[in-house]
């Protein structure tokens, strides 16, 4: 079956073209859309990659980038952005970093593109099974480092309170939750049990990432069921592997 490529632009000028060409000489599907929700929601169909080339109307294509975002998510697909840098600045506020594939500065070199493109299509099944994980912790410079541990095999997001966790799932797909245990306002019990007790997110395996090791904060949730419990001097290689066999386990239970 031959891979379907979306470009979104808000005309379809010369450079687009030339892009169009490019992708139907390595014999890929290619779809044209402007950023209008009208024309979005009809070319979205079986789309393996998006492309937005992003010009000075970006800042007007909100709607447009944000149903991008949300069929990424649903779909787990990824986005090339081409642009200057402030307005991929612009992009960005719409479709986090998660989605985005590339980034390419204007000019663009179309057969850098091209090569760049037929390398996703050949990984491209193994890159759109990616899973999302959501970190919810209150310290953002820990959060920070287990991101970048991690985002080479998986989709990860941020959320430093549980309200922004609440906000985040009511919008993207999570396939595992790394809650911290003790923080402000809402701790992290309360947070489970709230994500446990909306039919949306109940199903949403949460792991907690703590540094709470007491015997009565870990018989606290041991009660909702958690995929694990693991405390905050794990090593990088021990988080890897504790995530990894949750979700091979997953795979073994489905079978």
């Amino acid at each position: 079956m031959s891979h379907r490529v979306l470009v979104v632009a808000s005309a379809e000028g010369f450079i687009i073209k030339g892009i169009e060409t490019k992708l139907q000489g390595i014999d890929l599907e290619y779809r044209y859309s402007s950023f209008k929700m009208k024309d979005l929601e009809v070319s979205f169909t079986k789309t393996d990659l998006v492309i937005v080339y992003a010009d000075d109307n970006i800042s007007t294509s909100a709607e447009g980038l944000l149903y991008i975002k949300d069929q990424c998510s649903e779909k787990d697909g990824y986005v090339i952005v081409i642009g200057t840098k402030q307005e991929f600045d612009i992009v960005r506020k719409y479709i986090p970093e998660g989605f985005i594939y590339k980034f390419y500065e204007r000019p663009l070199e179309i057969e850098t593109l091209i090569t760049d493109v037929e390398r996703y299509m050949e990984k491209g099944t193994e890159e759109n099974r990616k899973k999302n994980i959501l970190i919810v912790d209150d310290d953002v410079t820990y959060m920070s480092m287990i991101t970048e541990w991690l985002k080479d095999k998986y989709r990860v997001y941020m959320a430093n309170s549980g309200m922004q966790a609440i906000t985040w799932l009511a919008k993207n797909h999570a396939d595992l939750i790394l809650l911290d245990y003790e923080m402000p306002i809402t701790p992290g019990p309360q947070i489970f049990e709230m994500i446990r007790s909306d039919a949306s997110t109940a199903d949403i395996p949460v792991m907690f990432l703590t540094g709470k090791s007491d015997k009565e904060s870990i018989m606290k949730v041991l009660s909702l069921k958690p995929v694990g419990y693991v405390l905050k001097n794990v090593d990088r290689k021990s988080l890897r592997e504790n995530i990894a066999s949750y979700f091979a386990r997953e795979i073994t239970n489905s079978k």
